[in-house]
């Protein structure tokens, strides 16, 4: 198939399969690099899935994103056909997967639509407890590089886990930091001192957690280590933030314990940066991780971090992240937490940029990718 012909003035569509929108961390690292793109010679398209949890954001379609409905991935013959149709009509160039192990269905349809370049990109990698998602995960692993013609993940530690250790390390995974604003995210006493007030949270030890409401974020538990954590000290309270299937069952654990008063949800919100000032500590006790964004953002803030072991010690560019075992007692994460109480907060924006965070300077590196790709089909 030809490539579309395009008008020079005309940007580069990008096909990108997201799979559900869910206010969660794939589509939040997607949509960081495209609102710093040059839109002049890139622009998305979403492809997301109609039994999404969100909408498409207005900020994203106004820059010039569109967004495409699929049937659920779930349904992978009605997925495939409906992907490689629309595919073959827009005759992209390149088809970029940040679905994981899914990214077989999406990029074997690109295939069949006769694109070019196919861009497997994981985010995620798997980890005990979820028999039946993790039984689909292993059976569609083999099959990550068959359709794709680059690999590409968010650490190490994920390339390695999709793509295997070898293929990682002879240099054939390319690694694309979950790079953020930091600016945006950047410590300021002034925020903090509106947003608490805001939140009737002045007086206030603040435990903060952002993450979708799953079996993976592991939300249950970390309900259980305030639990113990606000008999220590009665002054706590837990922020959350998010949206998921499991978000009424976190809800009924709070108000069984009677911890209602306590422990604030505040769903999806379009201004997390900000609620990041208002936290003293920042908690992610993940079953897995391909990285943690979350930790990245809650580092960019400032925030003492502490993760589960499972999150990839990639997720530490500070120096101010603790790892914890989950088969720790809830009592070693609660007075690890609470050790943070009189924690100075400073300014690591410099920190960030050295480690390879800044989406400025990250998304120049997506660009050089595109552009070298796009040169090998013209």
């Amino acid at each position: 198939m030809e490539p579309k012909i395009l008008n020079a003035n005309e940007p580069v569509r990008i096909a990108h399969v997201i799979g559900k929108l869910n206010a969660a961390g794939v589509e939040s690292v997607v949509n960081n690099y495209y609102r710093n793109i040059d839109h002049t010679k890139y622009q998305f398209d979403y492809y997301i899935e109609e039994d999404s949890n969100c909408k498409p954001p207005q900020e994203l379609i106004d820059m010039g994103a569109r967004y495409f409905v699929t049937p659920p991935s779930q349904n992978f013959l009605k997925y495939i056909v409906c992907l490689k149709n629309h595919f073959k009509e827009e005759q992209y160039q390149i088809v970029h997967s940040n679905m994981n192990t899914l990214s077989v269905f999406s990029l074997y349809a690109a295939w069949r639509a006769g694109v070019p370049v196919r861009i497997n990109h994981n985010h995620s990698t798997a980890g005990k407890g979820e028999i039946k998602r993790n039984l689909f995960k292993y059976l569609l692993r083999p099959f990550a590089k068959s359709f794709a013609t680059d690999c590409l993940a968010c650490s190490k530690y994920a390339g390695k886990w999709l793509f295997g250790k070898k293929y990682t390390q002879k240099g054939l995974v390319t690694i694309f930091n979950n790079a953020i604003n930091i600016e945006r995210y950047r410590y300021s006493p002034k925020v903090r001192k509106q947003v608490r007030e805001t939140l009737g949270l002045e007086d206030k030890f603040v435990v903060g957690h952002v993450g979708r409401f799953c079996y993976q974020k592991n939300q249950e538990f970390l309900v259980d280590i305030f639990e113990d954590l606000h008999k220590k000290e009665n002054n706590s309270v837990l922020l959350l933030v998010g949206i998921g299937e499991l978000f009424d069952i976190i809800k009924e654990k709070v108000h069984k314990k009677g911890l209602d008063d306590v422990v604030i949800f505040l769903g999806p919100r379009s201004d997390v940066n900000e609620l990041y000032q208002a936290m003293d500590v920042f908690v992610l006790p993940s079953y897995y991780e391909g990285l943690g964004m979350v930790a990245i953002e809650s580092q960019a803030a400032g925030l003492p971090t502490i993760c589960s072991s499972e999150v990839p010690r990639e997720a530490d560019a500070t120096g101010y992240v603790q790892f914890l075992s989950l088969s720790n007692p809830v009592h070693i994460w609660s007075e690890k937490i609470l050790s943070f109480k009189t924690f100075s907060r400073k300014d690591t924006s410099g920190q960030l940029k050295n480690a390879g965070f800044d989406i400025k300077l990250e998304v120049k590196k997506l660009e050089d990718f595109y552009n070298k790709r796009n040169q090998n089909y013209k």
